[in-house]
């Protein structure tokens, strides 16, 4: 399988049930995996739930319809790709599919090949997009949440990725004791001085540079391009 698509996750929102089944044979080679939503409101459930990496939607659809879906998505995310199909070729729906923010929009009948390889080539995009860069020796795939130094892999614990993952959402932001608190161990009560032994033992994996303590209120990830 391409490296680009081995963590990918793909929502597919589509109200007949046997072309969704299609699209999700045609895709599911080559993904993490697929999920499949039969409406617009049902697809930003999923969305909100799975976190895909991009979305293919069908444009008529009950209850809420593939453009109304993508234009509350993009509130949500700006970023993410939506990627349109639609049996009406009129300029109208073409028009406010473009204004709305879609990545790209096919005519049904889908062409298959073109179809795969235009997923292929955005997965690409996408992953290389994924690789943060947070100093001149760590880099950081968001995808994964791996970190690797001078492009070894850093063995962390789960936890350890989870509080990078919060300080890399917060670059530059200091992040108090019991944000972290809370993140990390949410269901347990979590001393200050436990909270240091974890810190210090994850900075012995990477550097002090990385990870930077502010006296009394918390701790900061000091990023050199951001």
């Amino acid at each position: 399988m391409n490296n680009s698509l081995k963590n990918l996750k793909i929502l597919i929102v589509e109200d007949e049930p046997k072309l969704a089944s299609l699209l999700k044979d045609a895709v599911n080679t080559y993904c993490y995996s697929v999920t499949i939503a039969l409406n617009g409101k049902e697809g930003i459930e999923k969305f909100l739930k799975v976190k895909p990496d991009i979305i293919i939607t069908d444009i008529m659809m009950p209850i809420l319809d593939g453009l109304d879906m993508t234009i509350k998505i993009k509130e949500i995310n700006q970023d993410i790709p939506i990627i349109v199909l639609s049996a009406f070729g009129d300029q109208e729906k073409l028009l406010k599919a473009i204004d709305v923010g879609i990545t790209k929009y096919f005519i049904k009948p889908l062409d298959p090949d073109l179809f795969i390889e235009y997923i292929l080539n955005l997965a690409t995009k996408l992953d290389k997009k994924k690789i943060i860069k947070l100093n001149d020796d760590f880099n950081f795939n968001n995808n994964t949440k791996n970190l690797y130094k001078n492009d070894k892999l850093v063995k962390l614990t789960k936890r350890e990725k989870l509080f990078l993952e919060l300080l890399l959402s917060n670059a530059n932001i200091v992040q108090d004791f019991e944000s972290i608190k809370s993140t990390l161990w949410p269901s347990e009560t979590i001393t200050d001085e436990r909270l240091r032994t974890f810190v210090r033992r994850l900075r012995s994996k990477c550097s002090k540079d990385l990870i930077k303590s502010v006296s009394g209120e918390g701790y900061i990830l000091s990023i050199n391009n951001i």
